[in-house]
């Protein structure tokens, strides 16, 4: 689903999957209706909290991301939805839009990507990408047939964070598009990261 906002185009997407290791995380961002798929690399503690919530599994006690949720639903205040709005020096930018319980007075909270689909996943709202930050990074394209499905998920989980763009599109990295201090593959510091 594509929804015009002012001047730009958003593109609904889901969590198609999310590849972890000790060090680092991908979430892969899947276009509703479309065949593009947006690697963004996340912190470790983000993976887990957006997993533990997607396995339906409560942790024993809250987690951040748990308390924002509390917190948003005692003031009455609903998330509506969550927008990654632009990519800037390697580094993912997005805003979760907060209304009234009645849709009233909206207001756009700036976050990192994966605290955005962290509260996202937990309010139940959709999740959009603006259209021109797929122009401005690489993208994966998603499997057609089942068979591809089940191969493509597969490749995914034997495959290692740093290793999943070269392997997958099978290009060199771009050095533009290179996580600072890494030889593999795109993304951005992680002690900096804004995703």
């Amino acid at each position: 689903m594509t929804k015009e906002t002012g001047d730009s185009r958003e593109v609904e997407v889901k969590i198609y999957s999310i590849a972890t290791s000790l060090t680092e995380s991908i979430i892969f961002l899947d276009e509703t209706g479309g065949t593009r798929i947006l690697p963004i690399w996340i912190g470790p503690m983000e993976a887990q909290a957006i997993a533990i919530r997607l396995s339906g599994y409560p942790s024993p006690r809250p987690m951040t991301h748990d308390l924002i949720f509390s917190m948003l639903k005692t003031l009455k205040l609903k998330v509506e939805k969550v927008t990654i709005t632009d990519i800037v020096d390697n580094t993912y930018y997005s805003s979760i839009r907060v209304t009234g319980p009645e849709g009233q007075s909206p207001i756009f909270i700036d976050a990192r990507p994966s605290d955005s689909v962290a509260v996202a996943v937990r309010f139940g709202c959709p999740i959009y990408i603006n259209e021109a930050v797929f122009s401005k990074t690489q993208i994966l394209n998603k499997p057609i047939t089942e068979d591809e499905v089940v191969k493509f998920k597969q490749e995914l989980k034997n495959l290692k964070p740093t290793d999943i763009i070269n392997q997958l599109l099978k290009k060199p990295p771009d050095k533009k598009t290179r996580r600072r201090g890494d030889k593999d593959g795109p993304g951005e510091d992680e002690e900096d990261e804004q995703a």
